[in-house]
């Protein structure tokens, strides 16, 4: 994820929430809280550990494959079942909604209705 004009020329003036330290620099929890509302949804604790594991990986790679974040979260959450548990969690689609809520572009074919997405 690349850096904004405010954080490269004052990067001390940046206020980052220190349980998202990868999150995008205008990204809120009260703005995740609200786009989740208008979906239906309140977040919990699954949904922030997500949201954190999306925010990161995001960080370590510029534009993130659909097929390698679709693995690398359900390797990250294998043990509560992976992808199908982040499908009961985001039911928009762990990545395509999961990357709404996180203030991230989700990548291509994120949002297409046969692949990433159930509504």
């Amino acid at each position: 994820m690349g850096n904004t004009m405010n954080e490269i020329l004052n990067p001390s003036a940046v206020t980052k929430d220190a349980d998202f330290p990868h999150a995008p620099s205008d990204w809120t929890r009260d703005a995740a809280s609200a786009a989740a509302r208008t979906e239906g949804i309140e977040l919990g604790s699954d949904h922030w550990e997500a949201i954190s594991a999306l925010q990161a990986y995001f960080a370590e790679r510029e534009k993130p494959n659909l097929r390698e974040l679709s693995d690398a979260l359900d390797e990250r959450f294998h043990a509560r079942g992976g992808l199908k548990f982040l499908f009961e969690v985001f039911p928009g689609g762990p990545i395509a909604q999961g990357c709404r809520f996180a203030g991230l572009q989700p990548p291509p074919g994120a949002t297409d209705k046969s692949f990433g997405s159930v509504r």
